[in-house]
C-alpha cells in the first residue's frame, strides 16, 4: 500500500490550526487569554530552535474543565470560518490525486484531534495521528490521552501506526514544513519538504530532498 502522511500546520493549511482554533475559542468564550499566555514565548523558542518537546503536555494543564462538546462545536466553526479558506491548493491537489489512485492519506500533526476532525471530513480521511485531550465525564482533565504527536514523538506515533497497519516504510511519503519533523522525514522513503523553515530547508538541500512551495489557498 502506498501511503502519504501529511503534517497539517503550514503544510496543508496556511497557518497553525491551533492558532485559528484559539482565535475562535476566545470569541466563543470557551477559552481565556490567561490559559494560553505562554504560547508567544513558546513561539519564540520554536523560531530559535529551543522549543520544549513537552510544551503541549505543559500547556494543556491550564485547559481543564472544558466540555468536549464545546471543543467539537468550536472546531466546526473554526474550520468553516478560517481553516477551509486557508487550505493550500497544492496540498489539496496532492491529497486528491493520491486518493484518486486509491492510495492511503492520513495527517500526522501535533494539533488536537478535535481541531483537525473537520479537515479530515473535508478530505474523507480517517485514522489520522493527532494529540488527544483526556476527558472525564465529557470534561477535559488538563492532561493528554497518551503523548503529544510532536517532534520525535510524531516519529514514534507514525512508526507504530505504520507497523500496526503492516506497511513497508519504502511505500511511505511524508510531507512537512518544520525542522521538528526531521526525525520522521529521515526514516520515510520519500521525504517531501513543503514551505520549509530555514533549518529544514538547509537540511533538505543537504540531503537532496524534494522541496515544494505552496502559496495559493481557497481551494475546493
Amino acid at each position: 500500500m502506498t501511503v502519504h502522511i501529511f503534517d497539517v500546520d503550514r503544510t496543508v493549511v496556511k497557518k497553525t490550526t491551533a492558532q485559528y482554533f484559539i482565535l475562535t475559542a476566545i470569541k466563543e468564550k470557551i477559552l481565556r487569554y490567561s490559559q494560553i499566555s505562554n504560547l508567544p514565548i513558546e513561539l519564540i523558542k520554536y523560531k530559535l530552535s529551543h522549543l520544549d518537546q513537552n510544551f503541549i503536555e505543559n500547556t494543556v494543564k491550564k485547559l481543564a474543565g472544558i466540555k468536549k462538546s464545546d471543543l467539537e462545536r468550536v472546531s466546526e466553526i473554526c474550520f468553516n470560518k478560517y481553516i477551509k479558506q486557508n487550505i493550500y491548493c497544492g496540498a489539496a491537489q496532492m491529497i486528491r490525486s493520491a486518493q484518486d489512485k486509491n492510495e492511503k492519506v492520513i495527517f500526522a500533526t501535533s494539533s488536537f484531534d478535535f481541531i483537525i476532525k473537520p479537515l479530515e471530513n473535508f478530505f474523507g480521511i480517517e485514522g489520522s495521528l493527532a494529540s488527544k485531550m483526556e476527558y472525564k465525564d465529557g470534561i477535559t482533565t488538563g492532561n493528554l490521552d497518551g503523548y503529544s504527536v510532536f517532534g520525535p514523538k510524531k516519529k514514534i506515533a507514525s512508526l507504530e501506526w505504520i507497523a500496526h497497519n503492516g506497511i513497508n516504510l519504502k511505500d511511505v511519503s511524508f510531507y512537512s514544513d518544520s525542522y521538528t519533523d526531521i526525525p520522521l522525514l529521515e526514516v520515510c522513503a520519500i521525504p517531501v519538504v513543503v514551505n520549509p523553515d530555514n533549518i529544514l530547508k538547509k537540511h533538505a538541500i543537504k540531503n537532496g530532498w524534494e522541496i515544494l512551495k505552496f502559496n495559493d489557498v481557497l481551494c475546493k
